[in-house]
C-alpha cells in the first residue's frame, strides 16, 4: 500500500455539495490518499442555495462526510468548518463545537509563531452582503456557465479531446471578473494587516492563489467545481497549492511504476 501524503494542515473550500457540478467523487479520492492533523473546510462545502432550489443530494456527497469522519477516527484529525455564504444556514447553530469538530464564522490558525486569518471571504463581498438578490442572480448565471461547460466538454470527450474548462477561460477573459478578484484580495489583505495577521486564507472566488502582499501571505484554496485545488501546510510550516489534475497524474504514474516493478 502506498504511503499517504501527510500534512500538518489541509484546507479546501467551495465544494458545493448538493449540485451537479460538485466534484465530490474526485475530492473523496484525494482525501483517501492523504492524512493531516487539521482539516479546514473554508466555506461553501454544502450548497444550501441550490438545495433550496431543488438541488439533489447524492451518495457521493454523503461519502465526503464519511471520509472526514474516518479521518477524525483514524488520524485524530481536527475538523474546522468555516461557514460560507452558500452554507449560511449554519448561522442558526453558530458557534458549534463537539469533540474535534467545530463550526465557526472565521478561524485563527497558529503555526510556527505566525497567525493566519482563515475566512471564506463573502463577508467582504459588497454584492453578497448588501445586495443578496443580485448575488443570487449571479449564482444563476454561474450555474448556466457550468452547464454550458459540461455540454462543451461532453463534445470534446466524444472527439477524444482532453477536458477544457470553458467557464474558467471565459471568467479569465472578462475584465470585470479579473478586476473583482484583484479588489477582493487587496481589500482583505488590508484588513488582515490592520488586525496584525501574518497570513490570510480565503475561498469564495474559486480562484486558487499563493502570493505575498508585502510581508503578508495571501492564500486562496480555489474550489472543487472547476479548479479542483487544495492548500496544504507541511509540518515545517511551508504552504503550497495542490492541483488535483497534476496530483492524479503523478499518482497514476507511481501506480504504473509499482505495477511494473511487481
Amino acid at each position: 500500500m502506498r504511503k499517504k501524503n501527510q500534512y500538518k494542515t489541509l484546507i479546501i473550500s467551495d465544494v458545493h455539495l448538493g449540485t451537479n457540478n460538485s466534484k465530490a467523487k474526485e475530492l473523496v479520492r484525494f482525501l483517501k490518499q492523504v492524512s493531516c492533523d487539521k482539516l479546514i473546510l473554508n466555506g461553501d462545502i454544502i450548497d444550501g442555495w441550490q438545495l433550496r432550489k431543488g438541488g439533489k443530494w447524492k451518495k457521493k456527497h454523503t461519502r465526503f462526510f464519511r471520509i472526514i469522519i474516518k479521518m477524525m477516527e483514524k488520524y485524530k484529525t481536527e475538523i474546522i468548518y468555516v461557514r460560507g455564504n452558500h452554507d449560511d444556514f449554519l448561522d442558526n447553530i453558530l458557534p458549534f463545537q463537539i469533540a474535534g469538530f467545530q463550526i465557526v464564522k472565521d478561524y485563527i490558525h497558529h503555526s510556527k509563531g505566525k497567525k493566519y486569518w482563515v475566512l471564506h471571504g463573502d463577508i467582504f463581498d459588497a454584492i453578497t452582503t448588501n445586495m443578496r438578490w443580485l448575488a443570487k442572480l449571479g449564482d444563476i448565471g454561474y450555474t448556466f456557465l457550468l452547464w454550458l461547460n459540461k455540454v462543451y466538454n461532453a463534445q470534446r470527450i466524444r472527439k477524444g479531446l482532453p477536458y477544457y474548462s470553458l467557464s474558467k477561460e471565459i471568467k479569465n477573459k472578462v475584465k470585470s471578473a479579473v478586476a473583482y478578484i484583484s479588489d477582493f484580495e487587496k481589500e482583505l489583505v488590508v484588513l488582515a494587516e490592520q488586525k496584525g495577521f501574518d497570513g490570510l486564507i480565503c475561498g469564495h472566488i474559486h480562484h486558487p492563489a499563493k502570493k505575498y502582499y508585502g510581508n503578508l501571505l495571501y492564500l486562496n484554496s480555489g474550489d472543487w467545481v472547476e479548479s479542483l485545488t487544495a492548500i496544504v501546510e507541511s509540518h515545517e510550516g511551508e504552504w503550497d497549492i495542490i492541483h488535483y489534475s497534476e496530483w492524479n497524474d503523478l499518482n497514476n504514474e507511481e501506480q504504473t511504476q509499482n505495477n511494473l516493478a511487481i
